[in-house]
């Protein structure tokens, strides 16, 4: 009878060292309506097995979600469902196929099921023994805790449960901003066609992948504002971006130049009618222009701190915090301080208004 209504076996576990163990408990093989279900049943009692594989595909228990065997899931497949995720999104691919380079190799062979607290603490030692910081550990664990998650919401979930990952304190939380002359200075030693993108995220402080995805759909110079669309901004939710009589201006004219040279280009900031993408080597020789480079002759100052500054400029000109934040696109306030940056000359300031 059992025979006509699916299989009880003991999956066989390939250990990351090659080895290969039975497991003590009882999983259950069965097909309903034509689909295959694998499911633990918790049980190392043959018995107890067997009633649950009839109560399954009798329908005594119906209701009750049966889960894929994780068992026969590994974490190198759990990766690849993320990547496909970013894809199928139009997310930047580019940024997550860290998974490629560090949690692939790691993580990989082992079973989804398997992965153990110790298996992380690993990474964490052998991450750090190669000089990454506890940040650099925490976007590659985002990474890696998506795809378990992703994991459990499939239909039928492809595993049991999901894992605790840690976040790791970061005590070297970049603070960096740049000043109003640095800016001018930065902007100044910038080609042309990057001026119009630095200004943009001096006042409004975007992200650079919302400025550099902008396109002239999401722009009305009339209403004098710029409209950041649903899912494709970092927490998914659209925002509008009223623009500045300078912002309005730069855009103008950068619709005139794009009509003349290029009218069949979408972005708004552009490179000769292609999107830029890169700019690391040009905002580098600005920099180091600038004499804005530390002793290894890098950067000191990056793009993201304009944002930073972006946020300071709109809380120091009166705008109420609240309305800052539905600007910048934060939704934790926590965060939102972190950006708040408070300066010397903001202390200095305050203290003559005491006075």
């Amino acid at each position: 009878m059992l025979k006509n209504l699916g299989r009880i076996y003991r999956p066989v576990i390939k250990r990351p060292d090659g080895t290969v163990k039975e497991t003590s408990i009882w999983w259950l093989d069965y097909h309903v309506h034509g689909t295959r279900y694998r499911e633990s049943s918790k049980s190392a009692v043959y018995e107890e097995a067997e009633q649950l594989l009839l109560a399954r595909r009798l329908g005594t228990r119906a209701g009750v979600p049966a889960v894929v065997e994780s068992m026969e899931v590994t974490v190198a497949e759990l990766l690849d469902d993320v990547l496909l995720n970013y894809e199928i999104n139009n997310k930047s691919l580019a940024w997550a196929r860290i998974v490629d380079r560090h949690l692939r190799p790691f993580f990989g062979p082992i079973n989804a099921g398997r992965v153990s607290s110790a298996d992380l603490n690993r990474y964490i030692a052998q991450r750090r023994r190669e000089g990454v910081k506890n940040a650099t550990i925490n976007r590659e664990f985002t990474l890696l805790r998506r795809a378990f998650n992703m994991a459990l919401k499939s239909t039928p979930p492809r595993i049991a449960s999901g894992i605790q990952i840690p976040k790791l304190a970061e005590n070297g939380v970049r603070k960096g901003f740049l000043t109003h002359d640095m800016f001018l200075a930065m902007r100044a030693g910038l080609p042309a066609y990057m001026q119009p993108v630095i200004t943009f995220a001096y006042y409004t402080g975007c992200r650079k992948g919302e400025i550099l995805g902008l396109r002239w759909s999401q722009v009305d110079v009339e209403a004098g504002e710029a409209r950041l669309e649903a899912g494709e901004t970092k927490n998914g939710e659209g925002r509008i971006l009223p623009l500045s009589r300078e912002l309005l201006e730069i855009l103008i004219e950068q619709k005139r130049v794009r009509d003349q040279r290029w009218s069949g280009c979408q972005w708004v900031f552009c490179r000769r009618g292609e999107r830029i993408r890169d700019f690391r080597g040009v905002w580098k020789a600005a920099a180091k222009a600038c004499g804005l480079v530390d002793e290894r002759g890098q950067p000191s100052r990056l793009f993201h701190d304009l944002r930073r500054k972006g946020i300071r400029n709109l809380v120091r000109s009166g705008v109420p915090e609240r309305v800052a934040m539905m600007i910048s696109g934060h939704r934790s306030r926590s965060v939102f301080d972190r950006y708040n940056i408070v300066s010397t000359d903001d202390l200095h300031q305050a203290m003559s208004k005491v006075e």
